[in-house]
């Protein structure tokens, strides 16, 4: 399937199964034009790994103005204030989310590498992310890139040990609660104080539970407007105060208004790329 943006045809790919891992979801892109302005990086609330193969590397600018050029990793709410855009032309590559509580097995790294920011995946993974960029582009069909990367993220995964399991039943809370579920909620369910819960999540997922609701809650109201919901009721339902706090809220995470974000790329293709994340309730695995 296709989709079109500043005169380039974006084809989008989608495993036609579930991959291995819960919490491990993908989607190949290939866009034989130029992404004409940069496209604007919308935080998400997944650490996103983009594995590049095509004839032109895509490069991110990231809010301090670095540039980082090829495959790239990038935590959770990575782009906040709409600081961070991605370029180039002919670009191709695999774009990975993984949930926050998988990330760390697979990327084999801490969530202080990662948290909101961009990171070369040459700096993660040395020559093994070069071996990974060969095989991709020598593979002739996206169903045979997904299953080679499935069964190359699955590995990985299947090599550290899990994130403490109340953490990780804490995230699954805050994302199938749409990131309404109070933290001192989730610290008395588990027995815990609100500072103990605060710890242990920040030091395992890289961000505070409150950050991480907020993210959740972010996501869900983005992308019910660029679904054509009202500003008015996306914000009632979506636990704002009213619809200047959701105002606030989408600038903050976006540098855009919410009139503005329903026609940003990286969102509009959103439908067509994560069709099951985008649809409302939890998103599978995460």
């Amino acid at each position: 399937m296709s989709d079109r943006h500043d005169s380039a045809v974006w084809d989008v790919a989608r495993p036609r199964r579930p991959g291995r891992v819960a919490g491990v979801d993908m989607a190949g892109f290939r866009v034989p034009g130029p992404l004409g302005g940069g496209l604007r990086v919308i935080p998400h609330p997944a650490v996103m790994l983009v594995l590049e193969f095509g004839a032109g590397a895509p490069t991110v600018t990231d809010g301090a103005g670095r540039r980082h050029r090829g495959s790239v990793v990038a935590g959770p709410g990575c782009g906040a204030g709409g600081g961070v855009r991605a370029g180039g032309t002919d670009v191709a590559c695999v774009q990975v989310r993984l949930s926050p509580v998988v990330a760390g097995r697979i990327l084999g790294a801490g969530p202080a590498d990662t948290a909101g920011a961009v990171v070369s995946l040459d700096d993660l993974w040395g020559r093994e992310a070069s071996l990974i960029r060969e095989r991709l582009s020598e593979t002739p069909s996206w169903n045979d890139r997904f299953a080679f990367l499935d069964a190359l993220l699955a590995r990985r995964h299947a090599a550290r040990p899990p994130v403490d399991p109340a953490v990780a039943w804490a995230w699954r809370r805050i994302v199938a609660g749409g990131g309404l579920v109070r933290v001192d909620h989730l610290a008395a369910e588990l027995g815990w104080s609100r500072k103990r819960l605060w710890s242990r999540f920040t030091s395992a997922l890289g961000m505070p539970p409150k950050r991480a609701a907020r993210l959740v809650r972010f996501d869900r109201a983005v992308h019910r407007l660029v679904a054509g919901a009202g500003a008015a009721r996306v914000a009632a339902d979506g636990g704002y105060s009213d619809q200047s706090h959701l105002h606030r809220e989408i600038t903050a995470f976006t540098g855009v208004t919410p009139t503005a974000v329903v026609d940003e790329p990286f969102l509009t293709v959103d439908d067509r790329a994560w069709p099951t994340a985008c649809r409302p309730g939890p998103a599978r695995g995460l």
